[in-house]
């Protein structure tokens, strides 16, 4: 197990970073077409081709899921995806025309003091291209792809991934952009709200802060307008799962940025999960086996979610956030 989301079957994951522009793309590329769905509980998202992941719609599975930062301009990131996807034939059939099905999502990082002055048209359908051309089953966390200008109120966010087995026996990942309106850590300290849920000190090994604090009347939070922050995140499975079912994990899911961001789900924020089933081992029950593939689920993004933050390095432009390691790297076990 790499304690990655390409620990499931039949995934790769590509990034393209641009320090210079203090943002990226981050895109997860299926072997086959792969049954999928979404979910989207923040009150400022910027999607793509999300309806047709609904159950009732037609299209019945997805070629690749794209993260980018850029705010709306990332979502050309799609295209560059989608370019790469088509040199290869791959596509959903048309008559003779085959189109690659290609959801995604974005972030705001375009006041984190990189160079956003792009002319005309933005760098995002060459950053998706790239991120497509990348693709592999090892690839970095932190500062990288589509979490490399990502921020938290407090500290440098980031692209985290973790993995697990199901108590069902399959194999659940999650793969996390964490640029969220909230923190990640208790305060100003090192301890991460996610911390129940590590395992083999992936960030840091500290547990939780003892004794606990109490909680501030005011939670922290950025104060930039509505949209400008936004956690996305891809959740996949192994299971042979329906449209329907995809949803519903897509939902629980969200217990998971819940368990390791506070706040999460303001209207600051564009918070957006997508859930993906590669369909290599049937469910034994499609109920209790659901429920419990989901709380594998939640725990994994929840640790993903902390992973983000812990490996995230400082941007170099100036005034940038700090990263974790930064302030309390002496720390780590």
């Amino acid at each position: 197990m790499r304690n990655l989301i390409t620990d499931v079957a039949g995934l790769r994951v590509g990034h393209a970073t641009e320090l210079a522009l203090a943002s990226g793309v981050t895109t997860v590329l299926f072997d086959e077409p792969t049954v999928a769905s979404v979910d989207v509980r923040g009150g400022g998202p910027g999607t793509r081709e999300t309806d047709l992941l609904a159950p009732d719609e037609t299209v019945g599975a997805v070629h690749a899921l794209v993260l980018s930062g850029g705010s709306a301009f990332g979502l050309d990131a799609g295209g560059g995806v989608m370019a790469a996807l088509a040199e290869r034939g791959m596509g959903f059939e048309v008559g003779a025309a085959r189109v690659p099905i290609v959801p995604g999502a974005v972030l705001f990082d375009l006041t984190n003091g990189g160079d956003k002055d792009w002319g005309r048209f933005s760098p995002y359908r060459d950053l998706g291209y790239a991120a497509a051309l990348a693709a592999t089953r090892d690839f970095q966390l932190g500062s990288v792809g589509a979490g490399t200008g990502a921020t938290t109120v407090n500290l440098k966010g980031g692209l985290g991934s973790a993995s697990m087995v199901a108590a069902t026996g399959h194999t659940v990942g999650a793969l996390v952009a964490v640029n969220a309106c909230g923190a990640v850590n208790f305060g100003d300290g090192p301890h991460f709200w996610a911390a129940p849920f590590e395992q083999a000190a992936e960030f840091g090994g500290l547990g939780l802060p003892s004794p606990l604090p109490p909680l501030p009347d005011r939670p922290p939070l950025k104060g930039l307008p509505p949209g400008a922050n936004t956690t996305l995140a891809v959740i996949a499975t192994d299971a042979v799962l329906t449209k329907a079912q995809c949803k519903r994990l897509a939902v629980m899911a969200h217990d998971g940025y819940a368990h390791a961001i506070w706040p999460v789900h303001t209207p600051l924020d564009g918070d957006t999960i997508f859930s993906a089933a590669t369909g290599r081992l049937p469910l034994a029950d499609p109920v209790f086996d659901l429920a419990l593939i989901g709380d594998a689920v939640v725990r994994a993004l929840a640790r993903a979610c902390a992973r983000a933050v812990f490996e995230a390095t400082a941007l170099p432009q100036p005034g940038s956030l700090p990263a974790w390691r930064d302030v309390w790297g002496d720390r780590v076990s």
